[in-house]
């Protein structure tokens, strides 16, 4: 049997349970606060592999093994790889208040509505999307993927971090700073946690189910859920494939290019993507903010033209292209040499799609495309319906094999 217990958010560790121990597996700080028995061996917790094949050895001669960890171990925790390797039936885990929810204590605010992201070990970029995406995330933190690297991702955003350092012991600190200032900052190795919080959004409302919404509850939403101008809107049939073919999902960042009235940023909000939209129009960009506020997400309206006004923007997963004019070829081969996964291109005018497809192709990209024609219905007199044809668009998209990124939990 290996007892697993949660240490180090304040909590005393249970009664006797090191009591006959063989083996005892935990970081340095966790084995210099245990009463450890003298005649039990200690392996500092570095490379998982070595300790796990040291537990192994202990299990086949019916050695009682202890295994300390930080917090809740069955949270982001060593829990997964322990029952993966021995069985969960052989586990007798004593779970501790996890780092997230003694940050969240120690600021007075519900978790219930919040994202968890892991950075320890993964890669940064994922939950940096999650924060720039969701009012509330919590960042497990790593080497490399502390609180300076995401403020430094983060930039000048409106967020507040906290960050949350030695949680449980006498020299836990609580500290809260913009992006910026966490940017700034050596912070060293104690960090325990990092609260991302738009504090712009409020508490939320009554929960039922934990975490962020798991998707919207509809989607290729009627023009007239979006303020727009002249018309100037991608239409709902053309989103509802846009959005097929793009995926947006928790974790990533996506590009809408050419926003006009953002319809298609605030789809792939609403869908858990981080989303930057950019329009060349003054007037669209705020209309952009708008759009986002009134559907409850956060989209980054850019003012710019494309393809100088992307240089500045963090790479993206996926790609919405609905304006371009005569510089189309230029700003789709732009977006494919840094989009990780795909590109949608939507046209009107269909001599710009063999330059479309070629930027595509020659990036690495498998294409195809539609001509999308609908006809709606729409009433006449005497309580009759006629079907109305919309302008046809012809929608071309691009796939690269996706790049899995891990780490998030809802």
């Amino acid at each position: 049997m290996i007892t697993v217990v949660g240490t180090g958010t304040g909590a005393p560790l249970p009664t006797g349970v090191l009591a006959g121990a063989r083996l005892v597996v935990g970081g340095r700080r966790h084995l210099a606060a245990a009463p450890v028995p003298d005649e039990a061996e200690q392996v500092v917790l570095g490379p998982l592999a070595p300790a796990l094949d040291v537990i192994e050895r202990y299990l086949e001669k019916d050695g009682r093994v202890v295994v300390l960890a930080s917090g809740d171990p069955g949270f982001f925790g060593i829990v997964r790889v322990l029952a993966e390797r021995f069985g969960a039936e052989r586990l007798d885990v004593r779970a501790g208040v996890s780092s997230v929810a003694a940050a969240f204590a120690r600021v007075g605010l519900p978790w219930d509505d919040a994202v968890v992201a892991s950075a320890h070990g993964r890669e940064l970029r994922t939950a940096v999307n999650v924060c720039r995406a969701r009012p509330k995330v919590a960042v497990l933190t790593g080497p490399g993927a502390g609180p300076a690297e995401l403020g430094a991702a983060l930039g000048s955003s409106a967020r507040v971090l906290v960050v949350a350092s030695a949680l449980g012991s006498a020299d836990e600190r609580v500290e809260r700073v913009t992006p910026v200032e966490a940017a700034a900052r050596d912070w060293g190795s104690d960090v325990s946690v990092v609260l991302c919080l738009d504090e712009s959004r409020g508490l939320g409302g009554v929960r039922t189910v934990a975490g962020a919404a798991v998707g919207p509850d509809g989607w290729a939403l009627d023009e007239g859920a979006f303020e727009h101008r002249d018309s100037m809107i991608t239409k709902s049939e053309v989103r509802a494939l846009a959005l097929a073919k793009l995926g947006p999902r928790l974790g990533e960042l996506v590009w809408d290019v050419g926003a006009g009235s953002g319809s298609v940023a605030v789809e792939c909000a609403r869908f858990g993507a981080a989303v930057v939209a950019v329009e060349k129009a003054a007037d669209g960009v705020a209309r952009i903010a708008a759009n986002a506020r009134a559907h409850g997400v956060y989209v980054d309206a850019v003012h710019g033209s494309a393809p100088d006004a992307l240089d500045r923007l963090p790479d993206p997963d996926a790609v919405f292209i609905g304006g371009g004019g005569r510089e189309l070829p230029g700003i789709v081969a732009a977006c494919a040499r840094r989009s990780r996964r795909a590109v949608v291109v939507a046209m009107a005018a269909l001599d710009r799609v063999p330059a479309a497809r070629a930027a595509l192709v020659e990036a690495g990209f498998t294409c195809d495309g539609v001509l999308l024609q609908s006809s709606r219905l729409a009433p006449l007199p005497g309580d009759v319906t006629r079907l109305a044809a919309t302008n046809p668009v012809f929608l071309l998209w691009g796939n690269r094999t996706p790049v899995s990124d891990e780490g998030v939990a809802q």
